[in-house]
């Protein structure tokens, strides 16, 4: 087995050579907590962290409309505009599958593993940004269902 300090190490080093600093810090983080034994608080960061986090990501896509740079004709020329219902529908698709995530995420937590390599390897190689692992466990439960569909 593994030594979890050896493995947030890693997850470090990977995370700061993929260009993924969100990865990077948050192991270091965990691997601070552990160092410093607060590592009795992890049920707790587990438990609430993904709840803190989408709200603090709702909080900073929300800005725009609290400091008035969107306003309500800005709002009204989203449902007359290909681009802005193509939007719409976009966004609500988005959420339907971040759900179907969280969902795959709560009954298989190990997913995230792969998960965490998948979106390494998406840095790395494919030159993407790592959003998060909601919606790659969304299109993970996507592939899941297609893969059931079809072979079973």
């Amino acid at each position: 087995m593994m030594n979890p300090d050896l493995l947030l190490v890693s997850l470090i080093v990977i995370g700061l050579l993929g260009r993924s600093p969100l990865i990077a810090t948050a192991a270091s983080l965990l691997l601070i907590l552990k160092l410093i034994h607060l590592d009795r608080f992890f049920p707790a960061v587990e438990r609430r962290g993904l709840e803190f986090g989408l709200l603090f990501l709702t909080i900073a896509i929300l800005v725009p409309f609290a400091s008035g740079r969107v306003n309500y004709k800005d709002v009204m020329a989203i449902f007359s505009s290909v681009p802005g219902i193509l939007a719409l529908l976009g966004g609500a698709l988005a959420t339907y599958m971040n759900g179907k995530g969280l969902d795959l995420l709560k009954v298989d937590p190990q997913i995230i593993v792969g998960l965490v390599i998948g979106s390494i390897f998406g840095t790395l190689f494919l030159r993407g940004i790592p959003v998060g692992p909601l919606m790659a466990a969304g299109i993970t439960a996507f592939l899941l269902k297609l893969f059931q569909m079809w072979w079973d």
